[in-house]
């Protein structure tokens, strides 16, 4: 253990980041890899146990780490809700007919199965992407590119993805104004993502088309539980922020009201008995979520407490380390091995949260956290892990490298835009 300690402190912290991506690679559940993670960094940076166990201790009973819990939970008591009541079924075949053009059907549906985070939820729009494509001149690669990647279009500015939550905890800034800060992104990326659908022999007629006759009633009422979180979620979000300054959690507060309004909506409209409510709340996949965002947030914990992103920090401005290609390459690099946005954002946010303001950026905190998310999740989306990714080939029969010839040129599209974006805001901020 000596010699460890006498290494710089990024080659310890390096070294941690290996074990932790080890351990996902040996399938070692997230929540584990990060406990075991945060202990090695503590022995690294020489904390004793018992300092260690209270800067643990600390880290999960601070308000903003149960803040986040609540919701996360939350989050997924809404999808599992709407899925256990065949809502999302609905509101998709509510949808069908509204629109002629079959580009635009074809992609809403993951779209709109992507307002939800749901674990895999890419399988769960792929039966509808093949029905719309089976009367259309388009490969298989095609169509398991096209339910990968609408899936993941709102990942950059969805107030529900707990990616977006947790950077604007770590980085301490508004979600409302971030949220609004990464939509162009999601803009860019849904124009990119025809790139690979220009061709127009991809597009014959078919029997699948809509009349564009439908109603548009049915479709918003099934879609009333998510506009129920959304509107009022970030409007009681600014309002408390607003009215409690002194209150730590205000802005999550609104989240934590409008999402459970969606849930009661949701039970009461689709007439939840009180046990197949109890099966919801009882879901360990609720517990393995909390006990996840608790192991991340005590990692965070212990790179303050122990002073190694102070360390880091020092040495790489002494190296003179350009801070926009860390804040680009190590979030992507994390998130290409890992596959999974809050392994990325849970590794890399606490160490480059700092070093953004030890280089004295604090004042362009939201385009550095508009680069971490973009950086990071390009490389989810070319993971080869990416539990979505794998989902939709093996649904539609196809293989990796066939999907990544479509994927390429938009997610590499997305980080262009991400760096020119960048400059230009930062140059607003000056």
């Amino acid at each position: 253990m000596w010699f460890v300690m006498e290494l710089p402190a990024f080659a310890r912290v390096l070294i941690v980041f290996g074990i932790i991506l080890i351990a996902i690679r040996k399938k070692v559940a997230l929540g584990n890899a990060f406990l075991l993670g945060s202990v090695v960094l503590g022995l690294f940076f020489g904390l004793a146990p018992i300092p260690m166990a209270k800067t643990m201790y600390q880290s999960i009973i601070d308000p903003q780490t149960l803040s986040l819990a609540i919701i996360v939970s939350l989050i997924l008591i809404l999808s599992n809700s709407l899925e256990k009541a065949g809502q999302m079924q609905r509101l998709l075949q509510n949808f069908r007919g509204l629109i002629k053009n079959p580009r635009i059907n074809i992609v809403v549906f993951p779209a709109l199965i992507g307002l939800l985070p749901m674990p895999g939820g890419a399988i769960f729009s792929a039966p509808m992407v093949k029905d719309l494509g089976a009367g259309i001149n388009i490969s298989k690669s095609k169509l398991s590119y096209i339910n990968y990647w609408f899936r993941h279009i709102w990942e950059y500015c969805w107030p529900l993805y707990p990616g977006i939550l947790l950077i604007t905890i770590l980085a301490n800034i508004n979600i409302v104004i971030f949220v609004f800060f990464t939509l162009p992104i999601t803009l860019v990326a849904i124009l990119l993502g025809y790139w690979p659908l220009k061709k127009s022999s991809d597009w014959n007629h078919s029997e699948n088309e809509g009349t564009g006759q439908q109603s548009i009633g049915p479709f918003f009422s099934e879609l009333t539980p998510i506009i129920l979180v959304i509107v009022p979620g970030l409007a009681l979000g600014m309002l408390l922020s607003y009215f409690l300054p002194q209150l730590s959690i205000a802005k999550e507060l609104g989240l934590h009201i409008s999402l459970c309004l969606g849930i009661v909506w949701v039970w009461i409209s689709n007439t939840f008995d009180w046990k197949k409510i109890l099966r919801l709340l009882s879901s360990f996949e609720i517990l393995k979520m909390i006990y996840l965002v608790a192991t991340i947030l005590i990692f965070k914990g212990l790179l303050e407490h122990s002073h190694a992103a102070e360390e880091i920090s020092k040495e790489l401005i002494e190296f003179k380390v350009p801070l926009l290609f860390i804040t680009m390459f190590l979030p992507f690099l994390i998130g290409i091995i890992s596959g999974y946005t809050l392994a990325f954002m849970g590794v890399s946010a606490p160490i480059l949260i700092p070093l953004i303001e030890s280089y004295g950026e604090s004042a362009f905190i939201y385009p550095y956290a508009m680069l971490i998310m973009a950086s990071g999740f390009a490389g989810v989306l070319l993971s080869p892990l990416h539990l979505c990714y794998i989902l939709s080939n093996q649904y539609f029969g196809t293989n990796v490298s066939s999907v990544y010839k479509h994927l390429l040129i938009p997610t590499f599209g997305i980080i262009g835009f991400s760096i020119i974006y960048f400059l230009i805001t930062y140059r607003f901020f000056l």
